[in-house]
């Protein structure tokens, strides 16, 4: 599903659900020791569909642990996303060369609890998905919104290794599956220039909203 809506460059797996075969390398074990059996079930698949990723990249498997703010560490020359929720998981990574970052969330398309909105979205925002909502009621714009801005997060965060809040990033949606967001805070230098946004691609399938951003080089 989600390798739909991402450049082919980006090597995509999903699952949904937690595959037998799905294993954790050593150290990532101690990583989740002490977890729950939910919190470990979905750190090890969603690592299980990293290094599938991996391989179609030509590379080996290697451990998928998290650093700074649990972001993942990946190997040399690789850039990635991992999401995962109920009933789905997915990992895409790309070469460096190729994609300078990618960011991916996935959630379940139901609403959002109530008060969730008002801390994720701005006014301008809750108008413009209101309008979405009457032309497309068949979509939780919602629950996509907040998919859309950790898409947004998980793109930033590799550039310049600093937390970005809801507010700080103005989310806008086409009915043709994309999305903009405009950063509110200096962006990154990408390429020579300042990143004044993001664009990206969302998709509703099998009870599952995901979004997608991706910057080739």
């Amino acid at each position: 599903m989600i390798e739909r809506i991402l450049p082919a460059a980006v090597a995509a797996v999903e699952a949904t659900d937690d595959p037998p075969d799905a294993v954790l390398l050593p150290a990532e074990v101690a990583v989740v020791a002490k977890a729950v059996d939910k919190r470990k079930r979905e750190f090890t698949t969603v690592r299980h569909c990293a290094r599938q990723a991996l391989a179609r990249l030509g590379r080996p498997p290697a451990p998928i642990l998290p650093g700074e703010r649990g972001a993942p560490q990946w190997p040399h020359g690789i850039v990635g996303s991992m999401t995962h929720c109920a009933g789905y998981r997915a990992a895409v990574l790309a070469l460096d060369s190729e994609i300078v970052t990618v960011g991916i969330d996935a959630e379940p398309h139901v609403p959002l609890p109530d008060g969730v909105l008002d801390a994720v979205s701005d006014p301008d925002e809750r108008r413009a998905i209101a309008a979405m909502a009457a032309a497309h009621p068949d979509t939780h714009w919602d629950k996509l919104l907040f998919a859309a801005k950790e898409s947004v997060y998980k793109a930033w965060f590799p550039l310049t290794h600093k937390w970005l809040g809801f507010e700080d990033a103005h989310v806008r949606f086409a009915s043709d599956g994309t999305f903009t967001a405009r950063l509110l805070v200096p962006g990154p230098v990408v390429a020579g220039a300042a990143l004044e946004g993001f664009s990206g691609r969302w998709l509703v399938e099998d009870g599952i909203v995901v979004a997608a951003i991706a910057i080739t080089t």
